[in-house]
């Protein structure tokens, strides 16, 4: 059987990540334990208060490729299936090593870090406290100018399956980049489908989300809050009725409880695995992993979802938003593989 290949578009977010201490984060007046969006000078100053951190004997910053849909291509990498990621990086230090490291995980990164007077790359300074809290400033950079030029039609040949992430789609051009891609895909032979990301993107950008949901995309996964917000539903049951009059394939997780998969008429339920959480990041990207890798190996809609809640389960169970155990060996442990 042909290796099913994977495309994904999205944010190319390099995750710096450094230990701290709680006197030091109200130093740098960063609030602790939440994701927030910065600017470029904030970034900066950031930067350099880590550099500033880190003298002769400390423990360095760990430069690791990130990015919502970037997590999603490691883990399906990690399971042997080719990927792809389309995404943009200036050519500074932090670009250079997004791709490249990107590329030695298994990945190809299409477009080549661009040069000239640009933005930097973008970069998530994440701050690590003694007792695993991890405060996140993401500044978007370069990532918020991706746009249809940088989508090239000759990558999707033989590409079966196609992933974008929500948060892309807050800006015009990224919007226009998601309808090429999934135009490219299909004329490829293959699937297009999105990942909500997040409620309050959807709330921004409803109208054209759900005209996206119900158009081009083949598959969506979004959490219990992320389909009540798309059809201002408070009833899940209802605004899942709704979403699978719209889609073919409706995918909802529901944090800490059974996923509900839905195709065709066809519902299935995937139980989550229990494991005493340790960092949640990057759940929702390896839920993604283990599902998108069983759907395009021709696995049951029963089976994939399984697969997402064992990949899930892995992640939070440690640091980090990718896998560091054989994921396929927990598949094979469960009868999946």
């Amino acid at each position: 059987m042909t290796t099913p290949y994977v495309i994904g578009i999205g944010n190319a977010v390099m995750d710096v990540i450094s230990p701290t201490s709680d006197a030091r984060l109200q130093d740098l007046g960063v609030q602790k334990g939440i994701m927030q969006l910065i600017e470029r000078e904030r970034s900066e100053f950031l930067m350099a208060a880590q550099a500033d951190d880190h003298g002769p004997g400390r423990e360095d910053a760990r430069l690791v490729p990130g990015g919502s849909v970037a997590n999603t291509l490691a883990g399906i990498g990690a399971f042997g299936l080719r990927t792809a990621f389309i995404g943009r990086v200036a050519d500074d230090t932090l670009g250079r090593i997004y791709a490249g490291k990107t590329e030695e995980a298994g990945t190809r990164f299409v477009n080549p870090p661009v040069t000239g007077d640009v933005l930097p790359t973008s970069r998530s300074i994440i701050l690590v406290t003694p007792d695993g809290e991890r405060s996140m400033n993401t500044y978007l950079g370069i990532s918020t100018e991706l746009g249809p030029e940088h989508v090239a039609p000759e990558v999707f040949d033989g590409a079966g399956w196609l992933f974008l992430e929500g948060y892309l789609f807050d800006k015009a051009k990224g919007k226009e980049a998601f309808l090429k891609a999934a135009k490219c895909c299909h004329e490829a032979g293959g699937r297009a489908g999105i990942a909500l990301s997040d409620p309050f993107c959807v709330d921004r950008h409803r109208e054209d989300f759900r005209r996206l949901v119900a158009g081009p995309m083949d598959y969506v996964i979004g959490n219990a809050q992320e389909w009540t917000s798309l059809y201002q539903i408070e009833d899940l049951e209802a605004a899942l009725k709704q979403a699978v009059a719209d889609c073919g394939t409706v995918i909802c997780t529901r944090s800490g409880e059974d996923a509900i998969l839905i195709r065709d008429g066809q519902r299935a339920i995937a139980p989550v695995q229990k494991v005493v959480p340790v960092d949640a990041t990057g759940a929702g990207d390896q839920f993604a992993a283990g599902l998108i890798y069983g759907l395009a190996t021709g696995a049951s809609l029963e089976v994939a979802g399984r697969m997402g809640c064992i990949a899930a389960a892995e992640v939070i169970g440690h640091v980090g938003p990718r896998p560091e155990r054989d994921v396929m060996a927990d598949f094979r442990a469960a009868g999946l593989a």
